[in-house]
C-alpha cells in the first residue's frame, strides 16, 4: 500500500486592523464598481414646513477617483478625532482604572458581588446593557470594560462578560424601562409621516412605554439563558497568567501565621473604612447630580437644555448636557469613588501611586486605539460612498411595493429594517428614510403609527450586534484582544461575530415571536396606544 502524505496549510491569523484595512480596500474598490453601473436608489423625506414629500436621489460615489482619494486623505483625522466611541472610551477607562488601582473593584467583588449567584449577574449585566439604550450609546463604553473586570474578578471567563455586555446593548437596543434619547430622535419623524394620513396625528414620548419595558425584561431573561447554557460552556475557562505567577510567589514564601493574621485583620479594617468612605462619596456625586437635572430649583438644571419645551426634551434632546455629558459624569463618579476608597483604605499614598494605576490600565490600549483608528476609516469612507443608503432606501421601497397588509406586512418589515440596518446602523438616520413608507403603510393598513416606530426599534435590534459597521463593534472586538491570552492568535472579526451567533438567533426569534404575540392579542404599546388603530 501507498503512504499518503498529509499536506497541512498553515493557518493566517489576521490581526482585526488588518481585516478592518482590508475592508477599506474592499469598500473603495467596491464604489468604484458600482458607481460605473450607476447604482442607485430614490427615497422620500417629509418637508417639515409644508409637511409633503420630497423626492430624493441618491447615488453610489466612487472612492477611487480624485475626489474620493482626497476625501479619504483629507479627513482621516476628522473621522478618527469625531469617531463617537473614542472619547467616551477613553474617559470611562480612566475613572475605572482608578477604581481598579486602588483595589477598590476587588473589594466590591470580594465583599458583594461575589456573594451573587453568577447567573443573577449575569442577568443585571445583561439588563443594565439592555436598558442602556436610554442614553444613546454609553452601554457600549461603560458597560464592556467594567463587566470584563466584573467577570474575571469573579473567576470567570472576561470574554463571557464582554459578550453579554455586548449582546445586551445591540441586541436589545431601543427598549428600556422609561422613554429616552430614541423617542425625543424618531417621534418627529413619525408624527410627519402620519400626518400623511392624519393631519391631526400626534405621537406621545410614552406610546411605546408599556412594550419596551416588557421586551427589555423578557429579552434579558432570554440573553442570560443563552449567555449560561450555550456561550459560556464553549468559552471554558480563562486562567490568568500574571495571577498564576502571584500564587505561585505567595506559596513559596514563608509567613509566620501570627504576623499573617494580624495582616489580614488590618486590612479588613482599612478595606471597611475605604468601602464607608467610597460610599459617603458616591452618595454626595449621585445627589449631586440629580440636583443638577431638577429644574427651577437654585442653582439647579445645570444639566438640562432649557430651550426645550418638554422635560424629557430637556433631558434627552440632542443639545441636552446630561446626554451629552453622561459619560464624563460617570467618569467622574468612578474617580471620585476610587480615590476616596484609596485615600481611606490607604492602597493610595500619593499621587505617582494614582498615576501609575492609571498607566497599568491604558497600558494595553494602544492596539485599541490603532483598531478604533482603523475601524473610524471604514465606517466614514463606506457611509461616504452612499451604499448604504441606497439599500436602505431599495428596503424601503420594497416595503412599499410588496403588497402585504396585517401580520406579514409587520414581520416583512421587521426584516427588511434588520437588513438595511447591517448597513446603516443609525436608527435616526434609518428611520428618515422609512418613516414616510412605513407610517403610511401601516396606517392604511389599520396598524398605528407607533407600533410602525416600534417596529423600527425590532429591526435594529435583531442585527445590530452583527454589523462591523456598527461603530462600538471596534471596542468589543478591542476588548476581546485585550482579554485574548494566545497573541499569535488574535480574534478576527469572523471569530468575534461567531461568538454572538446563537445570541442572534435566538434573540431574533425571540423578537419576532414577541411581535407576533402582542400584535394578535392586541395588548397595549402605551397609555392608550394600542397595535391597531
Amino acid at each position: 500500500m501507498r503512504n499518503k502524505r498529509k499536506l497541512k496549510l498553515k493557518k493566517f491569523y489576521f490581526h482585526p486592523i488588518t481585516i478592518y484595512l482590508m475592508l477599506i480596500f474592499l469598500v473603495v474598490i467596491l464604489s468604484a464598481i458600482l458607481s460605473a453601473f450607476q447604482m442607485q436608489a430614490t427615497y422620500n423625506t417629509i418637508s417639515p414646513t409644508t409637511n409633503e414629500l420630497e423626492s430624493n436621489l441618491v447615488t453610489v460615489e466612487s472612492m477611487l477617483n480624485f475626489d474620493g482619494m482626497k476625501y479619504i486623505f483629507s479627513n482621516a483625522m476628522t473621522n478618527f478625532l469625531s469617531f463617537a466611541p473614542l472619547g467616551t472610551l477613553l474617559l470611562t477607562l480612566f475613572g475605572l482604572s482608578i477604581t481598579k488601582s486602588t483595589g477598590f473593584l476587588d473589594t466590591l467583588c470580594k465583599r458583594n458581588l461575589i456573594k451573587i449567584d453568577k447567573k443573577i449577574l449575569t442577568f443585571i449585566i445583561i439588563f443594565l446593557a439592555t436598558i442602556s439604550s436610554l442614553i444613546n450609546d454609553v452601554g457600549y463604553v461603560i458597560l464592556i470594560p467594567i463587566s470584563a473586570l466584573l467577570f474575571m474578578l469573579n473567576n470567570r471567563n472576561p470574554h463571557l462578560g464582554i459578550i453579554a455586555a455586548f449582546a445586551g446593548v445591540s441586541f436589545g437596543y431601543g427598549v428600556s424601562i422609561f422613554v429616552g434619547s430614541m423617542e425625543v430622535n424618531l417621534i418627529p419623524d413619525t408624527t410627519l409621516a402620519a400626518r400623511l394620513i392624519d393631519s391631526s396625528a400626534h405621537i406621545s414620548l410614552t406610546s411605546n412605554l408599556f412594550i419596551i419595558i416588557a421586551f427589555s425584561i423578557i429579552l434579558s431573561i432570554v440573553g442570560t439563558i443563552v449567555i449560561e447554557k450555550i456561550i459560556a460552556p464553549r468559552l471554558g475557562k480563562y486562567k490568568d497568567k500574571e495571577e498564576l505567577s502571584k500564587t505561585e510567589e505567595l506559596i513559596v514564601t514563608d509567613i509566620n501565621e501570627s504576623d499573617l493574621e494580624q495582616q489580614k485583620i488590618e486590612k479588613e479594617k482599612r478595606e471597611k473604612r475605604g468601602i464607608k468612605a467610597a460610599l459617603i462619596t458616591g452618595i454626595i456625586v449621585i445627589v449631586l447630580f440629580i440636583y443638577m437635572i431638577i429644574p427651577n430649583l437654585p442653582y439647579s438644571g445645570m444639566l438640562l437644555d432649557m430651550e426645550e419645551d418638554t422635560y424629557l426634551g430637556q433631558l434627552f434632546g440632542a443639545n441636552s448636557y446630561f446626554q451629552d455629558g453622561f459619560t464624563y459624569m460617570m467618569a467622574l463618579l468612578l474617580t471620585l469613588v476610587g480615590l476616596a476608597y484609596g485615600i481611606g483604605s490607604k492602597s493610595i499614598k500619593n499621587d505617582k501611586d494614582v498615576i501609575n494605576g492609571i498607566k497599568t490600565t491604558f497600558s494595553p490600549m494602544g492596539e485599541v486605539l490603532l483598531l478604533i483608528f482603523m475601524a473610524s476609516q471604514f465606517t466614514a469612507i463606506f457611509r461616504q460612498t452612499n451604499i448604504g443608503t441606497v439599500i436602505c432606501s431599495w428596503c424601503a421601497n420594497a416595503i412599499n411595493n410588496i403588497g402585504f397588509t396585517g401580520l406579514p406586512l409587520v414581520i416583512f418589515t421587521v426584516i427588511m429594517i434588520g437588513l438595511a440596518n447591517i448597513f446603516v446602523p443609525s436608527p435616526t438616520s434609518k428611520w428618515s428614510i422609512f418613516a414616510p413608507v412605513v407610517v403610511p403603510v401601516f396606517m392604511q393598513s389599520n396598524i398605528s403609527a407607533q407600533f410602525a416606530q416600534f417596529i423600527l426599534r425590532a429591526g435594529t435590534s435583531i442585527t445590530a450586534g452583527i454589523t462591523p459597521l456598527l461603530g462600538s463593534f471596534a471596542i468589543y472586538i478591542g476588548y476581546l484582544n485585550i482579554y485574548n491570552q494566545d497573541k499569535n492568535k488574535p480574534i478576527s472579526i469572523h471569530k468575534s461575530i461567531g461568538y454572538l451567533l446563537p445570541y442572534f438567533g435566538i434573540i431574533a426569534l425571540t423578537w419576532i415571536l414577541l411581535i407576533i404575540g402582542w400584535y394578535l392579542i392586541g395588548l397595549p404599546l402605551g397609555p392608550g396606544v394600542s397595535t391597531t388603530l
